[in-house]
């Protein structure tokens, strides 16, 4: 079975979350993701593991705010 691999868009309406959240959270590093050409990929199988896993609940109080995202 091939790997869904999903857009900004995509992924933000697989985990149910805003577009912007995922902007933010993989602007920090924070977020699984590859770079295919000027876009941004997310392997939902990986996704799911990564939000299972907690590492989407933890949070650093060092990060700075981070506004807009340039896709």
């Amino acid at each position: 079975m091939q790997e869904r691999w999903l857009s900004v868009q995509g992924i933000a309406a697989h985990l149910g979350v805003n577009r912007d959240t995922v902007c933010k959270l993989t602007e920090r590093k924070r977020m699984p993701t590859q770079k295919v050409g000027r876009l941004r990929r997310f392997p939902a199988a990986e996704m799911d593991a990564w939000v299972k896993k907690g590492t989407a609940k933890e949070r650093s109080t060092e990060e700075p705010h981070v506004q807009g995202y340039a896709n």
